[in-house]
């Protein structure tokens, strides 16, 4: 028995001091959306107690799919570097990069230097920088960790990713291993690969490279973030259909109107051909400020 947490969106806070130089880019539209509206939903208490719920659980490993920063600045990659020291060793999490560690051109090249031991591969020497990172396979007990990035810098309001032939290419020849291996294949991936999730200005470019890959190699689960929602959908994969689960922004306040913080346990056990999954959802509880299981299911 394997057991993932799984958490997304964790927009640390609060935003450092940044030069005019940086704000001078389509940061300047983020850090105003930061002080209108941002900064009144995401508290760092909240956030530090959902961590702290996570390590009572115990999990096996604990995947984080992506948006760590909120304005791609150096500063940012710094402290959320420190943040992940705190939470665990980069054995022990697994990261992707999402729209918001690429917010202007160069950031995502920073996340990659700042949380390089959070996001390398098992086989992936130590030099290994930006797109070459991804793919990456990561194999825990008799788990397979697949990170893929879509992270890409886009113009302002605009916050899609991209799943390139590249990486199209790559995460086919793993899935196929992985299974040849015996392995519980789960992919981790920002943007949702799901037409209709979000709007057109936050999709993912490559949806349909996406699901040709899944149905030609298959997986038994998808874990992503974006929306800040807790949806469960399912794609066409080569041996059945493959859950493809979401979970709120890890740094979100009750009342709005977006689900409060939380974070899924994905149970895994079973093995080939008899694979079991089971989800639980847990959220923050506005009364009781205590992190309450609210959800499970069998995948």
């Amino acid at each position: 028995m394997f057991r993932l947490a799984h958490i997304s969106d964790i927009h640390l806070g609060p935003l450092p001091r940044l030069t005019p130089r940086e704000l001078a880019s389509k940061r300047i539209t983020g850090y105003i959306n930061w002080h209108r509206n941002r900064r009144k939903r995401l508290f760092g208490n909240i956030l530090e107690s959902l961590v702290d719920d996570i390590k009572s659980a115990a999990p096996d490993h604990l995947a984080i799919t992506g948006d760590l920063v909120n304005l791609g600045a150096r500063a940012e990659m710094d402290a959320v570097a420190g943040w992940l020291a705190n939470v665990g060793e980069p054995d022990f999490v697994s990261v992707v990069p999402g729209n918001h560690d690429a917010y202007v051109p160069g950031s995502f090249k920073l996340a990659c230097r700042a949380w390089r031991p959070y996001m390398l591969g098992d086989d992936k020497p130590a030099s290994s920088a930006g797109e070459n990172l991804f793919p990456y396979l990561r194999v825990r007990d008799n788990v397979a960790l697949i990170g893929v990035s879509t992270a890409h810098a886009t113009p302002p309001f605009m916050a899609s990713g991209v799943f390139d032939r590249r990486q199209a290419r790559l995460l086919r020849t793993i899935l196929r291993q992985a299974a040849d291996d015996g392995l519980f294949r789960v992919i981790m991936i920002h943007h949702p690969p799901v037409r209709g999730a979000t709007q057109s200005y936050k999709r993912m470019l490559g949806i349909g490279r996406f699901s040709k890959v899944l149905k030609e190699a298959g997986a038994e689960l998808v874990l992503h973030g974006h929306t800040h929602l807790e949806t469960l959908y399912r794609l066409p994969g080569r041996s059945g259909d493959v859950p493809v689960v979401c979970v709120p922004s890890a740094s979100e306040a009750p009342g709005g109107h977006r689900p409060a913080s939380g974070y899924n346990m994905l149970t895994i056990s079973g093995g080939p051909g008899e694979w079991n999954c089971r989800l639980e959802r847990h959220g923050l509880d506005a009364q009781s400020s205590k992190f309450e299981l609210f959800h499970s299911e069998d995948l």
